[in-house]
């Protein structure tokens, strides 16, 4: 831990969700780990972050290495590697907070939801990495075009897990990334932002626009 801040892996920060929370913690002053399948990759990515944010505290190691290093992991692969890197990983997160992102997507009808079995990716990641793990589900409803610009985002999170706590990290976590987020219940609860992702979807590709949900509170 650097400066009071926790350090963080963004597994699949290669890509364009995880490379934009990566963008907004390592702006915020966290440490912060790329992890990629590709330790060569996660070490690319990383410098071209470093370049970009001159300053920043960032590197690069492949999965398993990046979540050992971390104080925090957050998953943001794909589901079709979401099961394989949830195992790749498991011993190394132990008594950690990890932030899970993944949306059961399946191509080619994104579009649609169609959520496992567990309920959720989120339920998932809590089985497979077991009672030591405080899994929490955020940040599925969030674009990625907005996390990349440098801007605060007008739209909200649900952060949903077990521990109370831990979900209360992560909501700092997205303050300090330009986002307001909300305690949305226990792990169970990650079905929704699951699939509302894909409804998000539908109404991205109708509007030709990068959509969000607020949460409104009425007294």
């Amino acid at each position: 831990m650097s400066d009071g801040k926790p350090s963080i892996a963004v597994l699949g920060g290669t890509g364009d969700l995880g490379g934009g929370l990566a963008r907004r913690w390592a702006k915020a002053g966290y440490k912060v780990i790329i992890g990629s399948r590709s330790a060569e990759k996660g070490i690319n990515s990383a410098e071209e972050l470093k370049a970009s944010l001159p300053g920043s505290d960032v590197s690069g190691a492949d999965l398993k290495d990046a979540a050992t290093q971390a104080d925090i992991v957050a998953v943001t692969v794909p589901y079709a590697n979401h099961g394989a890197t949830l195992e790749q990983i498991k011993e190394a997160v132990q008594g950690k907070i990890v932030i899970d992102t993944t949306v059961p997507l399946r191509p080619p009808k994104v579009g649609r939801v169609q959520l496992p079995e567990a309920g959720s990716a989120g339920q998932e990641a809590q089985n497979v990495l077991g009672d030591d793990v405080r899994v929490v589900s955020a940040f599925q409803n969030v674009a990625a075009h907005h996390l990349m610009a440098d801007h605060d985002i007008d739209c909200d999170v649900l952060v949903s897990g077990n521990n109370v706590e831990a979900r209360e990290v992560v909501i700092g976590l997205a303050a300090d990334g330009g986002m307001k987020a909300w305690h949305a219940g226990p792990i169970n609860n990650a079905a929704a932002a699951e699939a509302l992702t894909s409804i998000l979807i539908q109404i991205n590709k109708r509007e030709k626009a990068h959509s969000g949900i607020r949460i409104t509170l009425g007294k």
